[in-house]
């Protein structure tokens, strides 16, 4: 069994620690005396470490290492946190961040990190300045070679005898455990991954006998041995690992590593005749699976894969409803509607896995802009609302970089220094929102700031420059044309090209990219008050339910996400206001949209009754009456796209197959509603 196979595992949980220990930085650096905070960090940072190690990615682990023994003087409140302490942890995340990126596009997560561990060696010895910096890694290094003696007898090399050594000083137990599997095991590799998995959770992995790449390939007979340093006892480490099935015996030692002890002493432990029934019980394993089996990851592929046979299934369950419906047998139409009701859960579950909360790229951004703020000397709190706002994954892995480029142009051309927001009479710091809300079948992100915003003049004379606006038509144009010139092609008005907000890239890219998800994106300001970017993301679920109507010969859907109700109107309670048509909706005037005209629907001659058939949708607030010929019914519909050659289609966001076969057009009612 390869190692490889936990690479995407491995990726995934790196990523999330680096996320947790970032965000609680910003938490620390904010509140230095609350030890929460750093207790979190270093239990990420912990855990990253062993799983940097059983990897065999070792330039991680040690680097990891070193910053953990920061945070642990910090934890045990034997160092005061400063501005230099924590810039030089966020520089070792830096570069574990780096070697993640690498590893996860192929490379061995290597780096030189010399640099880095030096200065976090020198802040452990309690000085900055180069000679001791030096004469503190090598005496760290260096302090192993005096208990050689265990290390002959285990194989320990001086990395692991380091670590092994500063645990133990810390007050951990320093353990050499054997793990024996049962001798008809047929997954040794499984079950060696799960004694690993385990011992994580509680500790850390230093060394294994043989090396991890031959427990992973089964290149060893029943048993493994593990050098392992945990803060758990004796007896909670040994009960763990007896709780995986087809584990049929551990022994642990506690390894000795004090000069004055005689070399490589042990105390030996061995599980007792009714501990190890009780661990060898066919319960025991089943306790555990349902403690610790609660989540897997997939890969997104495969649910892709799941996700358009199951739409196929949908359009043949509307087809069967349909033919039961005229045949008529009780038994045809009990079997359908059974079907339907185990299909519709089962389409739940599916559209359920692949949401994923906005928090997970919405993270990601708060240690940004604590970074920039310090680079371009501004002041400046982002506000994160509705992080628990859910997107399809697909869509979620596509617009961090688009979001990314927004805050950045926020605070490199927003939000104005200190000073000339005092001047302007605000507050020193300036305040960006990030904001994620639902409406209807799409999901809203909204990047608001206090800044200057947007200098329409500076705008045009560049655009003219450029030769983006024709010069006949320049003073004709409205504000909120011109704020729409920023995202022209290669539109930039950075007199500096630099790294902060794009490089002197315009913010096309980001409205290529969000049009590229089947969104899009716009702006609005109001100069001295600050900018407002919108963007609209389709939830691009494959399968909705839509309320079917009828306009003259033609059906169309309506997501059932965007209705708030459906009414029948009489003309006479039709009322023009501002040259529309509008009706009053429980106190509340609402506009009338016609679909046959929008959609210019051919007329089939048909009379017009004294009722109108409305559909009351919304946007946010606000609200519109969709006026049809008639309702058909409720209805899950699978969700088509137009295809390349049918883009940016006013009003229409897809199409579906009915069950008679029908094509019929599903309505974007976000368009038709200004």
């Amino acid at each position: 069994m390869d190692m490889n196979q936990y690479l995407d595992m491995f990726i995934e949980e790196s990523k999330e620690h680096l996320q947790a220990i970032n965000a609680n930085l910003l938490l620390l650096e904010s509140d230095p005396g609350n030890i929460g905070h750093v207790k979190e960090i270093f239990r990420s940072a912990h855990t990253l470490k062993g799983m940097s190690a059983t990897m065999g990615f070792e330039d991680m682990a040690s680097l990891t290492h070193e910053a953990e023994n920061v945070l642990d003087l910090i934890r045990n409140q034997k160092l005061t946190i400063t501005s230099d302490i924590m810039d030089a942890i966020f520089q070792s995340v830096d570069l574990i961040e780096g070697m993640v990126i690498d590893i996860t596009e192929g490379g061995d997560g290597s780096a030189d990190v010399s640099a880095i561990v030096k200065k976090l060696r020198a802040i452990v010895a309690g000085d900055f300045s180069a000679e001791q910096e030096v004469a503190a890694a090598t005496m760290v290094v260096e302090a192993p070679e005096e208990e050689s003696t265990p290390a002959e007898d285990h194989e320990l090399d001086d990395y692991a005898m380091m670590v092994l050594k500063q645990s133990q000083e810390l007050g951990n137990n320093v353990l050499w455990i054997k793990v024996t599997l049962n001798e008809n095991c047929l997954l040794k590799a499984a079950r060696s991954y799960m004694v690993f998995d385990q011992l994580e959770s509680m500790g850390e992995v230093i060394k294994t006998k043989p090396a991890v790449e031959d427990i992973e390939n089964e290149r060893f007979e029943q048993s493994f041995e593990i050098a392992y340093v945990t803060e758990q006892s004796i007896e909670k480490v040994r009960t763990t690992i007896l709780n995986i099935s087809e584990i049929q015996d551990v022994t642990i030692e506690t390894i000795q590593l004090k000069s004055e002890a005689p070399p490589a002493p042990v105390v030996q432990q061995t599980p007792a005749p009714a501990e190890k029934a009780a661990a060898e019980a066919p319960q025991a394993p089943v306790k555990k699976a349902a403690a610790g089996g609660k989540t897997i990851r997939v890969d997104i592929e495969r649910l892709d894969i799941l996700m358009n046979l199951f739409s196929e299934l949908v359009i043949d369950r509307g087809r069967l409803e349909q033919l039961a419906r005229e045949i008529g047998k009780n038994e045809l139409q009990e079997t359908v509607e059974h079907m339907s009701r185990i299909s519709g859960d089962l389409q739940n579950i599916i559209l359920t896995m692949r949401m994923v909360p906005v928090e997970q790229v919405f993270n990601r951004f708060p240690r940004m802009i604590r970074d920039l703020q310090k680079d371009l000397n501004k002041k400046v709190n982002l506000e994160i609302i509705g992080a628990e706002t859910e997107l399809d994954r697909t869509v979620i892995d596509e617009i961090g970089d688009p979001l990314n480029h927004l805050l950045r142009n926020s605070l490199d051309h927003g939000i104005e220094s200190p000073a000339d927001r005092k001047k302007a009479g605000k507050p020193e710091e300036g305040k960006i929102e990030l904001r994620a809300f639902h409406s209807g079948n799409h999901v809203f992100i909204e990047v608001k700031d206090d800044g200057a915003g947007i200098n329409k003049d500076k705008v045009l004379k560049k655009a003219l420059e450029r030769g983006i606006v024709n010069p006949a038509t320049a003073d004709s144009m409205s504000d909120k044309q011109i704020h729409e010139l920023l995202f022209a092609a290669g539109f930039s008005t950075a007199e500096v090209v630099s790294d902060i907000s794009g490089r002197g890239v315009g913010l096309d890219v980001v409205k290529s990219k969000i049009e590229s998800l089947g969104g899009s994106v716009g702006v609005d300001s109001v100069r001295g008050q600050g900018t407002t970017f919108l963007i609209q993301l389709p939830l691009t679920l494959s399968i909705i339910s839509a309320m079917l109507v009828q306009v003259k010969d033609e059906k169309y859907a309506v997501p059932l996400s965007s209705i708030i109700e459906t009414a029948v109107f009489k003309k006479d309670q039709i009322m023009m206001a501002h040259r529309q048509k509008v009706i009053d909706f429980r106190g509340r005037v609402v506009p009338l949209v016609s679909l046959q005209d929008i959609f210019q629907v051919p007329d089939n001659g048909e009379t017009m009754e004294d009722e109108v058939a409305v559909v009351i949708v919304r946007k946010g607030e606000k609200m519109a009456g969709l006026v049809v010929d008639s309702f058909i019914g409720q209805q899950e519909i699978v969700l088509k796209s137009l295809g390349k050659y049918l883009v940016n289609v006013f009003a229409i966001s897809g199409a579906t197959i009915l069950g008679d076969g029908q094509v019929a057009l599903i309505i974007d009612c976000n368009s038709l509603i200004k």
